[in-house]
């Protein structure tokens, strides 16, 4: 076992300052949130989100005639065969650029933004970006100065690889869509009928034909949101690979400790944190649910609206937190602190000193482009069970991160130090 400073706290020490946090910043958290509320009465001009409850019902039965065994089905997937050569040049292209941009979690990010810039209508592809942004800030956590103590490499290689997957699939399933609505707009027609030769499911069928007549953006939205938590379900949360290797790990569990189910839109650089907490990853309904909760924030409340657009624009992505928070994170592991402990110094002080922050690398300085198997192409939509959740999304009450983003920084600092302790 290591000698560690004489002046390093017990392992005791810390944990009963961590229980003293949460009374005393319990008033901080009052005081930010009543300030939210109060700017919360400016709303984005989609104050209820143009939810149309005639049309989710009507959708709602076109589901349902295309369910597998009935005869609108079987039209369905005779129709898709019949393609003009026009249709064939954009096949070939949107599998071309699906390929390119989806070569990592930074490419992807990029693409998202790059669609929604062209047509704002596109809803989800902000929102995507932004959940996409998320995703690459938890690979790296991985390989943070926080966190690398934490698990073995083989460990982290698992968990990266389940991110990763689920990042990657969407992105495959999700990405031609947005292509083919960009080339109808393009085209000046509708080029829907070609969404099964990307093995789209059915369901997102009369969702794009009816979005390309009415621009409902809030029904288009749930229905990719619904879609795609529905895609990667048997892909990866119920695939027995991440099952083992991931999901039924205690490590798994520590994630959630350290903040990884914490999906943050930050408001600026150096600046506020919008976000939610994911509690239990592996529930279908529960991700679903999440997703409408963070897609209603973002596009019914102004303040996070503007200031999130701002940030995506402003900042690229490269998957280091100190993107948005500067004061606490560096980019560069040479110039972070060389403490042992953390938690001593994040509890005494709001932001770190230069030369004493966290190490949050960049994604492609930590993890290599993944190769995978082929996937299963079998499409999800077996019966009515999701259209329950074609209802209007609702913002929630509370969506202000910043104090509980930080302090899952504190219990994982504690964690480390708690790890380094004992080596």
């Amino acid at each position: 076992m290591h000698t560690h400073q004489t002046d390093s706290p017990p392992l005791e020490s810390f944990f009963q300052i961590v229980r003293s946090i949460p009374g005393a910043a319990r008033e901080v958290w009052r005081g930010k949130q009543a300030a939210w509320q109060a700017s919360n009465q400016l709303r984005h001009p989609l104050r209820d989100l143009a939810w149309q409850s005639d049309v989710a019902h009507s959708l709602q039965e076109e589901v349902e005639r295309l369910l597998p065994g009935t005869e609108s089905a079987a039209t369905r997937h005779a129709r898709s065969a019949i393609v003009c050569e026009e249709d064939c040049i954009i096949l070939e292209e949107i599998h071309r650029l699906t390929s390119e941009h989806n070569r990592s979690n930074i490419t992807r990010t990029a693409a998202y933004l790059e669609c929604y810039e062209q047509y704002p209508e596109l809803h989800w592809a902000l929102l995507a970006h932004m959940v996409s942004r998320n995703g690459g800030y938890h690979m790296t956590d991985l390989q943070s100065g926080l966190m690398h103590n934490l698990q073995n490499q083989t460990d982290r290689e698992h968990m990266y690889r389940m991110l990763e997957r689920c990042n990657a699939l969407i992105f495959q399933d999700a990405y031609p869509q947005l292509l083919l609505y960009m080339n109808s707009r393009k085209l000046g027609r509708s080029c829907f009928h070609l969404l099964p030769h990307f093995h789209i499911s059915a369901f997102m069928t009369p969702f794009w034909e009816r979005f390309w007549l009415e621009r409902c953006s809030s029904l288009l939205s749930v229905a990719l949101i619904i879609n795609e938590q529905n895609y990667i379900e048997s892909r990866v949360v119920q695939h027995p690979y991440f099952k083992k290797e991931v999901l039924s790990k205690p490590a798994f569990h520590l994630h959630n400790l350290a903040g990884l189910n914490h999906i943050v839109f930050p408001l600026g650089r150096g600046k506020g944190l919008a976000g939610r907490v994911i509690e239990h990853f592996g529930k279908l309904d529960e991700r679903i649910m999440f997703g409408k909760s963070l897609y209603a924030m973002l596009f019914g409340t102004q303040q996070v609206f503007t200031q999130v657009l701002e940030f995506a624009r402003s900042v690229p992505h490269r998957g280091s937190r100190a993107e948005y928070w500067p004061g606490l994170f560096t980019t560069h592991e040479e110039h972070a602190g060389k403490n042992e402990f953390y938690s001593k110094e994040l509890m005494e002080q709001e932001w770190l000193p230069e030369g004493e922050r966290l190490y949050s690398p960049e994604l492609l300085a930590v993890w290599q482009d993944t190769p995978y198997e082929p996937i299963t192409r079998q499409d999800w939509l077996q019966s009515r069970d999701c259209l329950g959740h074609l209802t209007t999304p609702r913002r929630p009450w509370l969506f202000e991160m910043s104090h509980e983003h930080r302090y899952g920084l504190l219990k994982t600092s504690v964690a480390h130090d708690a790890k380094a302790l004992l080596h």
